[in-house]
């Protein structure tokens, strides 16, 4: 084994890929993480070494897929060749990607039918969360689809006929998903506009009826400090009933105002 098979096999951090050692195949995949306490987005990183005869995996965190397979094949119904096997352990890796991207989908579903005195906070959050997850899935998911087309063109004498069928329809299910994470999060952008539009909107329709109660209130406002000022002169001074004529005449001023904006279409 090479200086780097081996390191490609004992790396910490891998990007998925795939190559061919003479005969050997080295393949390096991404799974989903469903430990206690761990994101999905936090993709384990699972390496497969075989060689015809025997099928090796390496991976520093535990990941469900190779025990899935291991208990299929104690009740006598698993694969029965290393191709098989290392057909089977590709398929599940795959499969177990639509729960993830089902719950998204299910997420962004919910937030399309909650109501609009639910707290946009929490839907910008929830929004954030789910473009967040999608691009950590993308971002192993791509190479993903890489290294699988790089199998199917230089695939090893021991993949039979059906398991390269096989490794086919996975690569094809995988596509389908990059597409629904694409779909994801555009949905998630698509809800999080709406949002934002529906704030911009009840901003300004705060703002406007800030401006017409301020354009309401100006004209009066000049008024009562015109008549407030201490000089000589001022109407109705001496008068009993000043106070109630100015009240009148502002009220009439308010009631000419209201006329002119109803016609304006400000109000």
């Amino acid at each position: 084994m090479s200086e780097a098979t081996v390191e490609a096999l004992t790396s910490d951090e891998n990007r998925p890929r795939a190559f061919r050692e003479a005969d050997t195949l080295v393949t390096i995949l991404r799974g989903i993480n469903f430990n206690p306490d761990a994101q999905p987005e936090d993709m384990v990183a699972m390496q497969l070494w075989c060689d015809g005869a025997r099928v090796v995996t390496l991976r520093r965190q535990r990941l469900q897929t190779p025990f899935d397979v291991l208990a299929t094949m104690e009740r006598g119904r698993g694969p029965r060749t290393a191709g098989d096997l290392f057909t089977e352990l590709v398929e599940q890796t795959v499969a177990k990607m639509n729960r993830s991207i089902v719950d998204m989908n299910d997420r962004i579903d919910e937030l399309e039918e909650v109501d609009e005195d639910f707290p946009i906070e929490t839907i910008l959050t929830t929004i954030a969360d789910i473009r967040r997850n999608c691009l950590a899935l993308k971002r192993y998911m791509s190479p993903q689809h890489e290294a699988l087309l790089q199998i199917t063109r230089d695939p090893p004498d021991w993949l039979g006929d059906t398991n390269r069928r096989d490794i086919r329809e996975t690569i094809d299910r995988l596509s389908r998903y990059i597409e629904d994470l694409d779909v994801s999060k555009e949905s998630a952008l698509v809800i999080q506009d709406d949002i934002n539009n529906r704030a911009t909107a009840q901003s300004n329709k705060t703002i406007y009826m800030l401006s017409i109660i301020a354009a309401i209130f100006l004209p009066l406002s000049f008024l009562t400090g015109l008549l407030g000022i201490n000089v000589g002169g001022i109407p109705g001074t001496n008068s009993g009933d000043g106070f109630w004529l100015t009240v009148a005449f502002l009220g009439g001023v308010l009631g000419v105002q209201v006329l002119v904006f109803r016609k304006l279409r400000w109000l």
